[in-house]
């Protein structure tokens, strides 16, 4: 099958030919020559500017192509162990349940959902760019927590069950995590999860998926844009604002086939683009106490580049109505460090929630495996205080003389590795960044 993508540059192709067929015939004719078609090649600074935009949607299919390949099946929930994901940067304090959907004009999907109290969850929908298009919960629906949602294409006509309260979504494929806090009752929290259902009305016609595989540290070059065209129109950006960096996708496309700018267009995406968003990963926000405030998550606007950037370390992050993120980057594990919060602003009192700090590696993002296992400190944690009403946490290859060991979390001798901050239904002063967590205290070995 010819997608749309083929089509457009077919297209073009064709342009271009029947210019020079035409332009012959003239000069048969001894007529002036119809003047060429050239290629648009966009600057060096635009081809930046365009891999940074493509790379979001590239890391939500290499998603996609992971996912499926690992068994998931369109509109079908699975139900993952706590910390049984397999993707950047997960919360290790929830229940997760996750699934890719696909609707169209003639099918929507039903999720139910049972009636779940006194204790956080949202079913979070995001799209093909990693936007949030949706989270059901009790706060955005207040009259109808649970039961049965119906998530549909935007003016499709569907039939639904009666109470069923419909969410129209901008895309024909989304991306689904159900959360639900794992709390004080593990058990039950999982329980739940379970009691969770998802079923399309019908038989919805979903595209193939487009196979991305890659490293984050070894990012795609040029030949990766030879289809850019039709992953650009795999599934359509919902933000404004985004034609002219969506052209110059199209025109690497069209170079990313010509010999003749294969070479020069690499060199500048593996010399000044590839550099320049490892570069924005440290520069993703405000910066105090050695945290970063990341200046947008969840729904971007016109900040392609943080979308991209959020997409690698933290795919999937909510917006900051849910929850709100603080990052720590490239800390040494062979070093100890402590980080003291006052009795007055103790983690907790900064999430309606719920709060946690987890540690995963500096490359991809994954959870560091220890001897403790242990990967999360946070609220369900037995923390001890101090004496007098503080509380102080250590990170390290070893439980540093003074700290209780309930406070530690172990880290990888040798190995650099990231911090990453969550809370749950954060204070105001989280979310417009007035609040910031304790530095950390390098600890000198005893």
């Amino acid at each position: 099958m010819i997608t749309t993508g083929r089509w457009r540059r077919i297209d073009r192709i064709a342009a271009r030919t029947i210019g020079a067929f035409l332009a012959l015939l003239a000069t048969l004719a001894l007529a002036p020559p119809a003047p060429a078609q050239p290629l648009t090649v966009p600057s060096d600074d635009e081809v930046v500017k365009a891999y940074h935009y493509l790379l979001a949607r590239w890391f939500v299919l290499r998603q996609e192509t992971l996912d499926l390949k690992a068994g998931m099946k369109w509109n079908q929930v699975v139900h993952r162990e706590p910390g049984g994901v397999a993707w950047a940067n997960p919360n290790l304090d929830v229940a997760y349940s996750e699934a890719w959907i696909g609707i169209d004009e003639t099918s929507c999907t039903l999720v139910t959902l049972p009636e779940i109290t006194n204790r956080y969850y949202t079913v979070q929908v995001l799209n093909g760019w990693g936007e949030v298009t949706a989270n059901l919960n009790e706060r955005n629906y207040p009259k109808h927590p649970f039961g049965t949602f119906a998530l549909c294409l935007k003016d499709a006509k569907v039939a639904l069950p009666a109470g069923a309260e419909r969410v129209d979504l901008p895309n024909r494929k989304s991306r689904v995590l159900m959360r639900i806090e794992l709390g004080a009752d593990p058990d039950q929290a999982r329980a739940l999860q379970k009691q969770i259902t998802m079923q399309a009305t019908g038989t919805p016609t979903i595209a193939q998926t487009i196979q991305m595989t890659f490293a984050n540290d070894k990012l795609p070059g040029i030949a990766a844009l030879t289809n850019a065209d039709e992953v650009l129109e795999s599934d359509p950006d919902i933000n404004p604002g985004m034609n002219q960096l969506a052209n110059w996708v199209h025109a690497l496309d069209d170079l990313a086939h010509d010999p003749s700018f294969r070479v020069p267009l690499d060199d500048v995406i593996r010399r000044r683009a590839i550099p320049a968003f490892y570069a924005a990963v440290r520069e993703s926000g405000p910066v105090k106490n050695g945290w970063i405030h990341p200046r947008v998550f969840g729904n971007y606007g016109k900040d392609y580049l943080m979308r991209s950037v959020v997409n690698m370390i933290g795919i999937w992050a909510n917006t900051a109505k849910e929850a709100v993120y603080f990052g720590r980057i490239d800390i040494e594990g062979s070093r100890t460090y402590t980080q003291t919060f006052p009795k007055a602003a103790l983690p907790g009192t900064k999430a309606r929630y719920f709060w946690s700090v987890v540690a995963v590696d500096n490359v991809q993002y994954r959870v560091i495996r220890n001897a403790l296992d242990r990967h999360v400190l946070g609220k369900q944690s037995k923390l001890t205080p101090n004496a007098d009403g503080s509380l102080t946490l250590a990170f390290g290859p070893t439980a540093p003389a003074g700290i209780p060991e309930s406070n530690w979390m172990p880290t990888p001798d040798g190995l650099h590795y990231n911090l990453t901050y969550r809370f749950y239904g954060p204070t105001p002063d989280v979310v417009s960044g007035a609040y910031y967590p304790p530095p950390l205290v390098e600890r000198k070995p005893d």
